[in-house]
């Protein structure tokens, strides 16, 4: 298992952004909207949009935890998940654990 971290600028709201390229699979994920930020982050797959997919407000955090239907594999791939923001410039945090 492995760790990662990182903040996601997204820079044009409607334009998604991938958290990451990487074809590892996610036993955990976790997306917390910054507190600063002016708008929602909307987080989700290849058809997130400034007004589709998981709202997140601002301060606040969704997990997702694969690792009771993957026995410890993960079912998905870091590269499938997205974010956007209903503002420019907003960011989102992420923390993960992987395969």
């Amino acid at each position: 298992m492995r760790f990662d971290s990182g903040t996601i600028d997204i820079p044009s709201a409607g334009t998604r952004v991938q958290i990451s390229n990487t074809n590892d699979r996610v036993l955990s994920i976790e997306i917390h909207a910054r507190a600063g930020n002016t708008g929602v982050i909307y987080f989700g797959r290849d058809d997130v949009s400034s007004t589709n997919g998981r709202e997140i407000a601002k301060g606040a955090t969704v997990e997702l935890d694969f690792t009771f239907a993957a026995n410890l594999h993960g079912s998905e791939r870091f590269s499938s998940f997205y974010v956007d923001a209903a503002t420019n410039g907003d960011d989102a945090d992420f923390m993960v654990i992987l395969a």
